[in-house]
């Protein structure tokens, strides 16, 4: 009896010691965890170098959520947040390696600058031009016949040694060639020219061919006035709306803040519009803990999914926040709000 009694209690300890290691070991699930992350000043990753000398009051907020990659243990303490989310891995990296994904929300954050200091310059009526650099390869297909050829971040800047100055025109002008005829693509990789050839193939999903390639436009700037930026620990597309509004506030003598502690998040696009974006809920949280007054949040909305603003505005109504939730479908919606408020 008593040897019997030793070894179940020998079972059930290594049972436990198994269920210990099984959780508390670092083991990657294919989920990540979202939540809320923090308020933090935009001057902290963005300065004009000679900005309007006049005093403010202040302060603008960019807004970033918390996301990382769940073990066994923090997937099951997710449970007990309210706040914590569960997002499959594909649908945050596609199918992309973790470094193509961080090349990805490098190129997103990058646009957003560039983006956001068109549409402050213009707004503060300096000189600025947006000059075409050719297209961002953002992913291939697997049936691409340049995949091992050519990478995440290459821009391309010719096919057939013809140039471009959109996605529309190269979309445009790829898709007039017949399937299976073969294409030169003239790129840069790290600033080095290069040369690839390849083949045009049948798009998955659809009648239409091309390089099975996934892009977006390259742009910079060129201004005379001069930034200083700070933006490696961040990622993504989400903070063009604040930093579009932190420029704004910097180049002109306007007294946009009055005081007032005013966070926000939103895309921006060249033509001044907010964009909807994820984990405004979270977004929201980390506003309200760094005792934000105002909380600007994208009016447009996905279709058939709930708005930012809905979920902001429910968000805010669950931790019972006095901060006001602002929709705006523009740059200017928001500087006439917080000009006439």
């Amino acid at each position: 009896m008593t040897k019997l009694l030793t070894k179940k209690v020998r079972y059930l300890i290594l049972l436990l010691v198994g269920l210990l290691l099984v959780l508390f070991l670092p083991l990657p699930l294919p989920y990540y965890i979202e939540l809320p992350g923090k308020a933090v000043p935009v001057s902290d990753y963005l300065t004009v170098t000679r900005p309007s000398p006049k005093k403010k009051a202040g302060e603008l907020r960019l807004v970033y959520v918390s996301l990382y990659r769940a073990s066994p243990a923090t997937y099951l303490w997710s449970y007990t947040n309210r706040f914590a989310s569960r997002i499959p891995a594909k649908e945050i990296t596609g199918e992309n390696s973790n470094s193509d994904y961080n090349k990805i929300q490098a190129y997103y954050m990058q646009d957003a600058l560039n983006e956001a200091e068109y549409v402050a310059l213009k707004a503060a009526h300096y000189q600025v031009k947006r000059k075409y650099q050719g297209i961002y390869v953002m992913s291939l297909l697997k049936n691409s016949t340049f995949k091992g050829k050519l990478q995440v971040g290459d821009v391309i800047t010719a096919i057939n040694g013809k140039t471009y100055q959109s996605s529309g025109e190269f979309v445009k002008a790829v898709q007039g060639l017949k399937q299976g005829s073969r294409v030169q693509v003239s790129y840069l990789r790290n600033q080095t020219p290069k040369v690839s050839w390849g083949r045009i193939v049948k798009l998955a999903g659809s009648n239409k061919t091309g390089l099975g390639i996934s892009l977006a436009d390259k742009s910079r700037i060129q201004t005379p006035v001069s930034f200083k930026t700070n933006v490696d620990d961040i990622g993504g597309p989400s903070a063009g709306l604040m930093f579009s509004l932190e420029l704004y506030n910097q180049l002109t003598a306007k007294q946009l803040l009055r005081g007032r502690n005013v966070a926000g998040t939103g895309t921006i696009s060249a033509d001044g519009k907010v964009g909807p974006i994820g984990g405004v809920d979270k977004k929201v949280i980390a506003s309200a803990k760094a005792k934000a007054d105002i909380f600007f949040v994208p009016a447009q909305s996905e279709p058939g999914a709930i708005s930012n603003y809905q979920l902001a505005k429910k968000t805010a109504k669950q931790i019972k926040t006095k901060m006001k939730i602002v929709p705006v479908a523009s740059f200017s919606e928001a500087v006439t709000y917080l000009e006439e408020n």
